[in-house]
């Protein structure tokens, strides 16, 4: 009776903290590569609260990082310069990250490079530690077989220090609007002569020319028309004083 009621209180237990236990083997069922670019090993560290290591090296993108406009390439070199500190609940990551990202400019489309600087403060929680039990598996980086993986948090900073629309110069005026022409190029003169479309069928069956001269011929002139009634002229002050004169 005694082994079959403590038989029964270990199922009981175990049944109770069997969610637990499967949702932390969740979030470290997966494995990293060590040897990965973007993974830092955290092994020479150790867990003693205090202990700091600098990282200090130069990766490859694992993928293409950035917007539709701009982004640091797939195989675009990365220069990391990191510091890992241990703390109670897990390793601190802190640090800048810089790359260079090609994409083309929002108004006039020419390519375009720019340097791009993120600093990184990210916290990795260790396993079943206070953090990780009270977080979402979306609002906290994870430790995992002692590996930190860099990937994502360089993803969202990158990301969020691209612009969205970039620029080739603040003051680029773009393309014109009817040939797609530079303007930075053809010049601020540039333009384009505009034709009423209802003599667009003219020009296109007798050229531009002719359009044109029929345009302007179909423009009615104003006329004024002459007046019948005699005008009566207004004596000047010199004829009007003589005629005073002789009435005296």
């Amino acid at each position: 009776m005694y082994s079959h009621g403590c038989a029964q209180y270990r199922c009981a237990n175990t049944a109770e903290e069997a969610p637990t236990t499967v949702k932390a083997a969740n979030r470290h069922s997966g494995r990293l590569d060590a040897a990965a670019p973007l993974v830092l090993d955290t092994r020479e560290l150790g867990r003693r609260p205090g202990s700091m290591r600098a990282v200090n090296r130069a990766a490859i993108t694992p993928h293409r990082i950035g917007l539709d406009l701009i982004a640091v390439p797939d195989g675009g070199g990365l220069s990391l310069e990191l510091r890992m500190e241990s703390v109670m609940e897990g390793v601190l990551i802190t640090g800048t990250v810089s790359a260079e990202a090609v994409g083309e400019c929002s108004r006039c489309l020419e390519p375009l490079r720019e340097a791009v600087y993120v600093a990184l403060t990210e916290l990795y929680a260790y396993p079943n530690s206070a953090t990780e039990a009270t977080t979402d598996d979306d609002e906290v980086r994870h430790v995992v077989h002692d590996l930190v993986d860099l990937t994502d948090a360089i993803t969202d900073a990158v990301g969020l220090e691209l612009p969205l629309q970039p620029l080739c110069s603040p003051d680029c005026p773009g393309l014109c609007a009817e040939c797609g022409a530079r303007l930075a190029v053809v010049g601020s003169q540039h333009g384009h002569e505009t034709m009423d479309p209802r003599w667009a069928a003219l020009s296109v069956k007798f050229g531009p020319t002719a359009a044109t001269a029929d345009a302007a011929s179909a423009v009615p002139t104003s006329t004024v028309p002459t007046s019948t009634v005699p005008i009566r002229s207004v004596p000047t002050s010199t004829e009007r004083g003589a005629t005073d004169v002789e009435e005296m």
